[in-house]
């Protein structure tokens, strides 16, 4: 029986010359989404964080979002637009909100982004636990 063309598996590329492949290896560096890359930086200071405060990451829920919703928080006098932190209340755990394009947009570089990244999340524990960020991380603003 004759199958239709768009039936049809291919297993050649278009110009039939060889099998399909990737563009490039899922090792390399462009494999990663510039977001995939920040996700990965976000989780990196969090495993660096929770082994110095176990107690204090361990309760909070960390999220990251693309943008800052259109209207700020009503009982933030001066919004920030990189991050964002909700405490805890009524059985639902505290929350950190990390803004990825923000952050992108102010970021120079890669350290540079790094940087800003562990900045936001210390800031934002501090501020959950009424803390100063200097007692959480030392090198906070550095």
């Amino acid at each position: 029986m004759i199958e239709a063309p768009w039936n049809a598996r291919v297993y050649r590329n278009r110009h039939g010359r060889g099998t399909r492949t990737p563009m490039f290896g899922t090792r390399l560096p462009r494999y990663r989404t510039k977001s995939g890359m920040f996700d990965d930086m976000v989780a990196a200071q969090i495993r660096r964080l929770n082994g110095a405060w176990p107690q204090m990451v361990k309760s909070v829920q960390f999220a990251v979002e693309d943008v800052p919703p259109s209207q700020p928080a009503p009982w933030e006098p001066e919004p920030n637009f990189n991050s964002q932190c909700f405490p805890a209340s009524h059985g639902v755990p505290a929350r950190i909100v990390l803004y990825r394009m923000p952050i992108q947009a102010v970021a120079r570089g890669r350290v540079d982004m790094q940087l800003i990244i562990r900045d936001e999340v210390v800031s934002r524990l501090a501020e959950l636990f009424g803390r100063r960020p200097e007692e959480i991380d030392p090198d906070w603003g550095l």
